[in-house]
């Protein structure tokens, strides 16, 4: 897709940074009202077998596919130009597959979290003799004894 982007840019475009890198024929602004008839769509989508496909839906398309990124809400608004949290919220279908990742991610936080308790826990009855320490004091009971009354 880049090399084609590259390849327009290099044969249709000016050089002007404030060009535009699409036009009609003759170098005007594609507005809503003409891009069906410019790019013939009645056409294309019958091509590919999909007569009922607008436009738009290409958008939303693009915008639910982006929203199965983790993008939030806000990164959203600003890639489709959203002013309202309500407009970009359309984007975000909940999905089996984003309901499968929210499910695996908490699964692998509480396993993480287990883990981290177990090797403490495996590791409360231990100390190591210190210079200058005794094995057994009385600090080291004290941790114990607050290790057991949590767990």
């Amino acid at each position: 897709m880049v090399a084609v982007v590259r390849e327009h840019l290099a044969a249709e475009v000016d050089d002007n940074p404030d060009a535009l890198v699409f036009t009609t024929e003759s170098g005007r602004p594609i507005w809503r009202g003409n891009l069906n008839k410019l790019i013939d769509w009645k056409a294309a989508v019958a091509r590919i077998g999909q007569p009922q496909l607008h436009f738009h839906d290409l958008r939303h398309t693009g915008n639910t596919l982006a929203a199965r990124t983790g993008a939030s809400t806000r990164d959203l608004m600003a890639r489709m130009g959203h002013d309202s949290f309500q407009a970009a919220l359309i984007y975000q279908h909940a999905t089996a597959e984003a309901d499968r990742a929210i499910a695996q991610a908490l699964h692998e936080a509480v396993r993480a979290d287990r883990k981290k308790s177990k090797r403490s826990a495996d590791g409360a009855g231990k100390t190591k003799d210190r210079p200058g320490r005794k094995s057994g004091d009385s600090k080291g009971k004290k941790q114990q004894a607050a290790r057991d009354d949590r767990g």
